[in-house]
Protein backbone atom coordinates (compact mmCIF):
# COMPACT_ATOMS: atom_id res chain seq x y z
CA UNK A 1 0.00 0.00 0.00
CA UNK A 2 1.45 3.35 -1.16
CA UNK A 3 0.37 5.01 2.39
CA UNK A 4 3.20 2.94 4.29
CA UNK A 5 5.69 4.22 1.87
CA UNK A 6 8.33 6.49 3.80
CA UNK A 7 8.26 10.02 2.53
CA UNK A 8 11.87 11.48 3.75
CA UNK A 9 14.11 11.61 1.11
CA UNK A 10 17.91 11.96 1.99
CA UNK A 11 19.07 13.88 -1.57
CA UNK A 12 22.83 14.62 -1.18
CA UNK A 13 25.70 14.52 -3.43
CA UNK A 14 27.90 11.73 -2.86
CA UNK A 15 31.55 11.55 -3.86
CA UNK A 16 33.34 8.46 -3.59
CA UNK A 17 36.91 6.95 -5.13
CA UNK A 18 36.58 3.42 -6.29
CA UNK A 19 38.97 0.88 -6.56
CA UNK A 20 39.51 -3.12 -8.30
CA UNK A 21 41.27 -4.98 -5.56
CA UNK A 22 42.40 -8.68 -5.26
CA UNK A 23 39.95 -10.27 -3.12
CA UNK A 24 40.93 -10.91 0.46
CA UNK A 25 40.18 -12.96 2.76
CA UNK A 26 36.87 -12.44 4.39
CA UNK A 27 38.02 -13.63 8.28
CA UNK A 28 40.80 -10.94 8.20
CA UNK A 29 37.32 -8.95 6.99
CA UNK A 30 35.74 -9.98 9.75
CA UNK A 31 38.02 -9.31 12.41
CA UNK A 32 38.80 -5.22 11.41
CA UNK A 33 37.60 -3.33 14.19
CA UNK A 34 34.20 -1.93 13.58
CA UNK A 35 33.76 -4.17 10.67
CA UNK A 36 30.33 -4.96 9.71
CA UNK A 37 29.12 -7.25 7.16
CA UNK A 38 25.33 -7.44 5.05
CA UNK A 39 24.40 -9.60 1.83
CA UNK A 40 23.14 -7.55 -0.33
CA UNK A 41 20.74 -7.98 -3.56
CA UNK A 42 20.39 -4.80 -6.12
CA UNK A 43 17.73 -4.73 -8.85
CA UNK A 44 18.44 -1.57 -11.77
CA UNK A 45 14.79 -0.29 -12.85
CA UNK A 46 13.75 1.23 -15.76
CA UNK A 47 14.77 4.91 -15.85
CA UNK A 48 15.90 7.90 -18.23
CA UNK A 49 19.30 9.14 -19.80
CA UNK A 50 21.83 10.16 -16.95
CA UNK A 51 20.34 8.45 -14.33
CA UNK A 52 19.70 5.01 -12.44
CA UNK A 53 17.48 3.63 -10.16
CA UNK A 54 18.03 0.55 -8.03
CA UNK A 55 16.25 -1.09 -5.24
CA UNK A 56 18.15 -2.56 -2.78
CA UNK A 57 17.69 -5.65 -0.03
CA UNK A 58 20.16 -5.76 2.53
CA UNK A 59 20.11 -8.34 5.11
CA UNK A 60 22.56 -8.17 8.04
CA UNK A 61 21.82 -10.10 11.53
CA UNK A 62 18.84 -11.50 9.77
CA UNK A 63 16.90 -8.15 9.74
CA UNK A 64 16.27 -7.21 5.81
CA UNK A 65 16.29 -3.59 5.14
CA UNK A 66 14.58 -2.56 1.32
CA UNK A 67 15.80 0.67 0.09
CA UNK A 68 15.10 2.63 -3.35
CA UNK A 69 17.72 5.01 -4.63
CA UNK A 70 17.94 7.49 -7.71
CA UNK A 71 21.23 8.54 -8.75
CA UNK A 72 21.81 11.61 -11.04
CA UNK A 73 25.81 11.67 -12.67
CA UNK A 74 27.60 14.49 -12.77
CA UNK A 75 30.97 12.94 -13.25
CA UNK A 76 32.44 9.47 -12.57
CA UNK A 77 33.35 10.87 -8.82
CA UNK A 78 29.94 12.95 -8.19
CA UNK A 79 26.60 11.85 -8.16
CA UNK A 80 23.65 13.60 -6.77
CA UNK A 81 21.87 10.83 -4.79
CA UNK A 82 18.30 10.43 -3.16
CA UNK A 83 17.79 7.30 -1.14
CA UNK A 84 15.15 5.82 0.88
CA UNK A 85 13.83 3.13 2.84
CA UNK A 86 11.24 1.52 1.71
CA UNK A 87 8.65 -1.08 2.80
CA UNK A 88 8.82 -5.23 1.76
CA UNK A 89 5.80 -4.77 -0.46
CA UNK A 90 7.14 -1.22 -1.83
CA UNK A 91 10.10 -3.20 -2.66
CA UNK A 92 8.35 -6.32 -4.48
CA UNK A 93 6.30 -3.71 -6.45
CA UNK A 94 9.34 -1.90 -8.04
CA UNK A 95 10.63 -5.24 -8.63
CA UNK A 96 8.39 -5.38 -11.45
CA UNK A 97 9.74 -2.34 -13.07
CA UNK A 98 12.76 -4.18 -13.17
CA UNK A 99 15.47 -3.45 -16.44
CA UNK A 100 15.44 -6.40 -18.40
CA UNK A 101 18.78 -5.39 -20.04
CA UNK A 102 20.55 -5.80 -16.35
CA UNK A 103 20.89 -8.37 -13.88
CA UNK A 104 20.45 -8.19 -10.26
CA UNK A 105 23.68 -7.67 -8.63
CA UNK A 106 24.22 -10.25 -5.44
CA UNK A 107 27.10 -8.83 -3.65
CA UNK A 108 28.44 -9.73 0.58
CA UNK A 109 29.41 -6.06 1.62
CA UNK A 110 31.87 -5.15 4.29
CA UNK A 111 31.61 -1.96 5.77
CA UNK A 112 34.79 -0.91 7.72
CA UNK A 113 35.60 2.59 9.69
CA UNK A 114 39.27 3.31 8.40
CA UNK A 115 41.39 6.74 8.59
CA UNK A 116 38.41 8.61 9.78
CA UNK A 117 36.08 7.30 6.80
CA UNK A 118 34.19 4.22 6.09
CA UNK A 119 35.45 1.57 3.57
CA UNK A 120 32.94 -0.37 1.83
CA UNK A 121 34.22 -3.39 0.52
CA UNK A 122 32.27 -5.01 -2.00
CA UNK A 123 32.71 -9.09 -3.11
CA UNK A 124 30.83 -10.60 -5.81
CA UNK A 125 28.73 -13.65 -6.66
CA UNK A 126 30.70 -13.64 -10.26
CA UNK A 127 34.29 -12.91 -9.07
CA UNK A 128 36.57 -15.15 -7.85
CA UNK A 129 39.85 -13.32 -7.94
CA UNK A 130 38.62 -9.99 -7.51
CA UNK A 131 36.35 -7.32 -5.06
CA UNK A 132 35.59 -3.61 -5.72
CA UNK A 133 36.59 -1.26 -2.37
CA UNK A 134 34.86 2.32 -2.45
CA UNK A 135 35.64 5.51 -0.09
CA UNK A 136 32.80 7.87 0.51
CA UNK A 137 34.70 11.55 0.90
CA UNK A 138 33.30 14.50 1.43
CA UNK A 139 35.23 16.63 -1.05
CA UNK A 140 36.37 15.35 -4.82
CA UNK A 141 40.19 16.50 -3.15
CA UNK A 142 39.83 14.94 0.09
CA UNK A 143 42.49 12.67 0.96
CA UNK A 144 41.88 9.39 2.37
CA UNK A 145 44.56 6.44 2.73
CA UNK A 146 44.20 2.68 2.27
CA UNK A 147 45.37 -0.37 5.19
CA UNK A 148 48.37 -1.78 3.80
CA UNK A 149 46.15 -5.31 3.52
CA UNK A 150 44.45 -4.02 0.41
CA UNK A 151 45.52 -5.19 -2.67
CA UNK A 152 44.86 -2.79 -4.91
CA UNK A 153 45.27 -3.74 -8.63
CA UNK A 154 44.13 -0.21 -9.84
CA UNK A 155 41.56 2.63 -9.42
CA UNK A 156 38.71 2.68 -11.35
CA UNK A 157 36.46 5.64 -10.30
CA UNK A 158 36.99 6.97 -13.51
CA UNK A 159 36.11 3.82 -15.77
CA UNK A 160 32.64 3.44 -16.48
CA UNK A 161 32.81 -0.49 -16.66
CA UNK A 162 32.87 -0.69 -13.31
CA UNK A 163 29.84 0.78 -11.87
CA UNK A 164 26.95 -1.84 -10.65
CA UNK A 165 24.72 -0.96 -13.15
CA UNK A 166 27.35 -1.43 -16.06
CA UNK A 167 28.46 -4.62 -14.08
CA UNK A 168 24.52 -5.75 -14.42
CA UNK A 169 23.88 -5.22 -17.86
CA UNK A 170 27.42 -6.53 -18.52
CA UNK A 171 26.48 -9.87 -16.60
CA UNK A 172 22.94 -9.47 -18.46
CA UNK A 173 24.83 -9.81 -21.89
CA UNK A 174 27.63 -12.33 -21.43
CA UNK A 175 28.36 -12.40 -18.47
CA UNK A 176 31.52 -10.79 -15.85
CA UNK A 177 34.59 -12.93 -17.71
CA UNK A 178 35.83 -10.39 -20.32
CA UNK A 179 36.44 -7.68 -17.84
CA UNK A 180 40.25 -7.29 -16.25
Amino acid sequence: MKGQETEHTDAHFEIERKFLIAKPDRGMLEACPGASCSEIVQTYLKCGEGESRRVRKSTAGGNNVFTLTVKKHITNMRRIEDEREISQSEYERLLSEADPDRRSIIKTRYSIPFGGKLLEIDIYSFWDDRATLEIELEREDDPYSLPSWVNVTREVTEDPRYTNSALAALLARDGISGLN
